[in-house]
């Protein structure tokens, strides 16, 4: 990939939040801890590149108003709901940090595109290259995968030990469904070591 072509690319850092990530998370995806050092070298990598970091995000509302019907429960308890607004479940983990220059994007679906601007932005910054990491993959991250797709990003990369699920055999299917249609799926290290 020539230089230039990372300029048209994005990397989208999805739900890599207290909540989702450690062990009293009330949302734990048990496959997501194991991959922080793993976005945190992506991450790494992408700067260096100069690729626009999208930092993809759940923030709900504490009352879980503009939370999925199936997950309202977890907000009706009085208790401060998972990934509310300025609860500390909904900050990113140890090591990631949103820096000058790149893009926090809140989302309340699966998709990062549902319901958005994700795609707006992505455009008016030239992007039509999606790197994707994060958890989790039946869900956030294979739902913005196959919107993608939809949407005709291309090439769609998704690291697939940048990614997880809560075991590997569900990672594992979704990677393989999203490979069909497609999507790259490299390690970190055939990814870092790619040439531009």
């Amino acid at each position: 990939m020539a230089a230039e072509a990372w300029n048209r690319t994005a990397l989208l850092v999805i739900d890599m939040q207290r909540d989702f990530i450690e062990n009293e998370g009330p949302m734990l995806v048990k496959g997501g801890k194991e991959i922080v050092p793993n976005v945190i070298k992506t991450v790494q990598v992408a700067r260096q590149r100069g690729i626009l970091i999208v930092w993809v995000v759940r923030e709900h509302d504490p009352l879980g108003r503009d939370v999925e019907l199936f997950r309202r429960h977890l907000y009706s308890t009085g208790e401060v709901g998972p990934t509310s607004k300025g609860s500390p479940g909904a900050e990113l983990v140890d090591g990631l940090v949103i820096r000058e220059g790149d893009y926090k994007l809140v989302k309340t679906r699966f998709s990062a595109f549902f319901a958005t601007h994700l795609h707006s932005v992505l455009q008016g910054a030239g992007i039509n290259n999606l790197v994707i990491t994060g958890v989790q993959t039946p869900n956030c991250i294979r739902q913005t995968v196959y919107d993608a797709v939809a949407l005709d990003y291309q090439p769609v990369t998704v690291i697939v030990d940048a990614t997880a699920a809560a075991t590997p055999d569900i990672h594992l299917a979704n990677v393989f469904d999203m490979k069909n249609i497609g999507v790259a799926t490299p390690t970190l290290q055939e990814w870092t070591d790619f040439k531009a």
